[in-house]
């Protein structure tokens, strides 16, 4: 038996934000590292957790990844709906991240979620003037 073999890995030394954007069941991926980072102590700088889902009923893990939050300064969430008006951010994940790198922070994009949500996510984020390096990527649907 051989264990996991992704490559949908954080690396050893964080040296750089973490803006991990994501749709529907990408979010799996992202809990895991937040909390594992979180749990564990381990060195990172801001973590962005970016989630966009269509209603209020598609946020998954909403209520443990707000408590994540308000215990850990450097952890940041920001769930967005598509086609629902509520409290919090409305729209789709681009205009999040690209709000937040306005300025261009040292970072890192893992993005985990649609096909078309990565591929318009790739675009922007070159645009924003990041390296295609800096975009890392697990695509389904």
């Amino acid at each position: 038996y051989r264990g996991p073999q992704g490559v949908f890995t954080l690396p050893e030394n964080i040296e750089k934000d973490l803006f991990f954007v994501c749709t529907g069941t990408g979010i799996a991926p992202f809990r895991s590292m937040a909390q594992h980072l979180l749990t564990n102590n381990i060195p990172h700088k801001s973590i962005h957790l970016i989630f966009g889902c269509r209603k209020i009923e598609d946020l998954l893990y909403f209520e443990e990844l707000q408590q994540l939050q308000n215990e850990n300064p450097s952890f940041h969430y920001h769930p967005t709906l598509s086609r629902e008006e509520w409290d919090g951010a409305t729209g789709y994940v681009h205009d999040i991240y690209t709000n937040l790198c306005k300025d261009k922070p040292n970072a890192s994009f893992y993005l985990c979620g649609w096909k078309s949500m990565i591929d318009d996510a790739k675009l922007k984020i070159i645009e924003l003037g990041y390296d295609k390096k800096a975009i890392h990527q697990e695509v389904y649907g």
